[in-house]
């Protein structure tokens, strides 16, 4: 991906709409691709809904594509709507990328470069062909922190500069994108991916409006669950006030929850996750 020229003084007031998919599966085979978990396959859509979701947005956007981080020359000027994938489960692959591209579409990929080539991840030839069909390949952390924001200084840099040179050196190209593994964002955690040169960093707020945080351009995403609705991720790419405000709404109590519950909260994802 090649670095971006944008002047980044110049995203005041800037707006974009990123929708956040993780998995594809077919029913009743939710470990069959990325972490396993009833906490993970909480953001898994079966195959069949995740196709409506596509011809959802597709008709909710006559004439235009979903974007790239990598064109802007297409998008600046307007409000671009992005689709990205995370974690690097090996579905981005075996189903994702082929119904994207029914459509004419690319979409962002973060890996999780840990886990490449184990079972139910993306293999290294698998991200190389991504790559070469047109989709980003970006970073989403060396090892998927459960509370990225609460690294060292340290941790954050090795998780951000290991995970991009990896990429890097597999796709033979910088890396400039990233997302932000499980919703914990800060700025220092910002901070960190810029120095990785990572000019393109996605978190899980949901949010239209995007900031800066040194050189890195910092957007915010309106997730899916498996039983999101195809309306509601129209919904989310048209900018309907609707589903963004009620997700909004959503955030905002989850973030008391996990204030006011403390590690209660997180020994309780914890055990979900392994289940």
């Amino acid at each position: 991906m090649a670095r971006s020229t944008f002047r980044y003084g110049s995203a005041k007031g800037m707006k974009a709409l990123a929708i956040m998919y993780h998995d594809v599966v077919e029913p009743g085979a939710a470990d069959a691709s990325g972490f396993p978990g009833e906490w993970a396959n909480r953001y898994k859509l079966e195959t069949g809904l995740f196709e409506q979701h596509l011809a959802a947005i597709r008709d909710a956007l006559p004439d235009r594509p979903v974007d790239l981080v990598d064109r802007m020359e297409e998008w600046r000027g307007r409000r671009p709507v992005f689709l990205t994938f995370d974690d690097g489960g090996v579905s981005a692959y075996t189903k994702i990328a082929d119904l994207l591209e029914a459509h004419g579409w690319r979409g962002h990929f973060f890996i999780t470069t840990d886990y490449i080539g184990r079972p139910h991840f993306l293999t290294r030839d698998q991200i190389r062909t991504l790559r070469q069909r047109g989709h980003i390949i970006g970073s989403h952390s060396c090892s998927h922190p459960e509370r990225m924001s609460h690294c060292s200084g340290p941790d954050l840099r090795r998780e951000w500069n290991e995970s991009v040179k990896v990429l890097a050196q597999l796709l033979d190209e910088p890396v400039a994108s990233a997302s932000v593994p499980g919703g914990f964002y800060s700025r220092k955690v910002a901070e960190a991916a810029s120095e990785a040169g990572i000019r393109f960093l996605f978190t899980s707020e949901p949010t239209e409006t995007a900031r800066t945080v040194d050189e890195c351009l910092v957007l915010g995403r309106y997730f899916v669950q498996s039983d999101t609705l195809p309306e509601t991720a129209a919904g989310f790419a048209t900018g309907g006030l609707m589903p963004r405000y009620k997700q909004a709404a959503h955030w905002g109590l989850s973030k008391l929850v996990k204030r006011s519950t403390g590690e209660v909260y997180f020994r309780l994802k914890g055990a979900l996750f392994r289940r």
